[in-house]
């Protein structure tokens, strides 16, 4: 994701046309949620990668084969060295794991309330997500793997079932489902 955007969001509620700017302000805080709890915490190698990334237009393969080269500035191939390999410092998550991600960080947000807060933006179905997160990306505020489609946002779980069987009679997040 990149932290300052060449669009407004503005721009990309019109590019998008279906969801408030509140939308797309979840969603992205929400990434960020979801990249942590699948790899821990951002270090500042994480930084100085993505800001190379951003920088020179180059996705996550060819920065990987620019390292197995020797073609990295040294620099980034010290970062990417101190952090262990490339494997490491990838913080991609899946359509998958960012949907059960932002269930997660719904729930923690608003609690009961979750669904009806994701409905009242017309966000009902993990494809919404989806959506939202191609529309970042069409406008190169969100980077994407090559294999990355729309489509692994789809169905990914039930609404109804995800948010609402989450609570048991007493209104508590009962914490049984993880997502993954």
């Amino acid at each position: 994701m990149v932290d300052a955007p060449s669009k407004s969001l503005e721009t990309l509620v019109e590019h998008v046309g279906r969801y408030p700017a509140e939308a797309f302000l979840f969603l992205r805080e929400g990434l960020g949620y979801a990249a942590e709890r699948v790899h821990g915490p951002e270090t500042d190698a994480h930084r100085l990668l993505y800001q190379y990334l951003t920088e020179n237009n180059v996705d996550w393969s060819d920065l990987v084969a620019q390292y197995h080269t020797g073609l990295l500035p040294e620099p980034v191939a010290q970062a990417i060295e101190a952090a262990g390999g490339c494997d490491k410092l990838n913080r991609h998550i899946s359509g998958r794991d960012l949907c059960w991600g932002l269930r997660e960080f719904a729930l923690t947000r608003w609690g009961m309330l979750a669904r009806v807060v994701l409905e009242s933006w017309n966000i009902k179905s993990t494809a919404d997500f989806g959506r939202i997160v191609f529309g970042f990306i069409d406008l190169d505020m969100m980077r994407k793997q090559p294999e990355d489609r729309v489509e692994d946002f789809d169905e990914v779980y039930d609404f109804r079932e995800a948010f609402d069987r989450t609570f048991g009679d007493d209104g508590k997040h009962d914490g049984s489902e993880t997502g993954a």
